[in-house]
């Protein structure tokens, strides 16, 4: 077993070779990136991404993140791909084959039926002389220096290059389409991350009780509004109108001010102007706006009247926070 000292040094020297391998691909950002970035973008078909071994795993991420950001795609393993998965790829789709060799005996196998297809293929591959370099349409090079194995056989740096373009093809992509977050969570809807992207104040409000009092009601009664709906806070109404809010705040603040509260009335102690959300805005920004003001709720609104609360304890119970 390594000392704690030299595990670290490895580690660090690991993630040095492979940052390194990642800045080195600016330069292989071309013309032939740019015509496979404007091939994807035009074809009328999907994606098929395909690999063997640690270089199919890649395919795979590349595939998911293709699909999750507006392009449609297909993972065919290289090595299946000759035992009946042709049959996923149709005529209009575009291929890209990842490998770092170019050479691999499922490969030299599989280009040729792909090129009869008549289908368009981008190699991403890490030897630009290679068989796969040669038949493809257009080539992304993934070439590193070394594999961050001390062997340099693991493929370590190779994958991580690899996935690095992968994902430069991507974001190219989304921009290209215009993708946005409301896009983005059409794919997305489960999770924190969904939630974070679609889930409305008025989705939350309306879980919640609406504590509510006019301004002409007594403390008493305000107490009782507060304490029961469970809220920590009423909204004040007058002619279906908010015009402020009493939470625990206000509350304690009356306490201190006054030595008899009997004849105060919801006007004497509420806050003017109180902070609202719209119930059709995401309740990630009811997270951000209850942040900057440091309140735990926020009163929400729907066509300017009154809707409901949101309390900082239910988005952290949808895990927003």
């Amino acid at each position: 077993m390594k000392t704690h000292d030299q595990v670290v040094a490895i580690a660090k020297a690991t993630l040095e070779i492979e940052a390194q391998s990642i800045s080195a691909l600016i330069k292989f950002i071309d013309t032939d990136f740019t015509k496979a970035v404007s091939e994807l973008f035009n074809s009328k078909g999907r994606v098929i991404v395909t690999g063997v071994g640690k270089s199919a795993i890649i395919a795979q991420k590349i595939t998911a993140t293709f699909n999750s950001t507006g392009t449609p795609a297909v993972f065919m393993h290289a090595a299946d791909a000759v035992h009946g998965d042709l049959g996923i790829i149709q005529k209009s789709d575009t291929i890209i084959c990842i490998s770092k060799s170019g050479n691999t005996p499922e490969i030299k196998v599989l280009i040729p039926l792909l090129k009869n297809s008549g289908n368009k293929l981008i190699a991403m591959v890490g030897n630009i002389d290679s068989f796969l370099s040669k038949q493809a349409d257009y080539i992304i090079n993934c070439t590193v220096e070394k594999e961050a194995c001390p062997n340099n056989l693991a493929p370590t740096s190779s994958t991580t290059a690899q996935l690095a373009m992968g994902d430069a093809l991507a974001v190219c992509l989304l921009e290209c389409r215009d993708f946005k977050s409301e896009d983005f969570a059409k794919f997305h809807p489960g999770g924190a991350l969904g939630k974070r992207l679609y889930l409305k104040a008025g989705d939350l409000a309306s879980q919640n009780q609406k504590p509510q009092v006019k301004k002409t009601d007594m403390v008493r009664n305000v107490l009782i509004e507060i304490s029961s709906k469970r809220i920590g806070a009423a909204a004040v109404i007058e002619n279906n109108i908010l015009i402020g809010i009493i939470t625990d705040g206000d509350i304690r603040r009356m306490m201190e001010k006054y030595e008899n509260i009997n004849d105060l009335t919801a006007s004497d102690i509420m806050s003017e102007n109180p902070k609202t959300i719209d119930a059709d805005e995401l309740a990630v920004n009811a997270l951000n706006m209850m942040q900057k003001k440091n309140i735990s709720q926020i009163i929400v609104t729907k066509r300017q009247q009154f809707f409901g609360f949101i309390h900082l304890h239910d988005l952290l119970k949808e895990g927003i926070i």
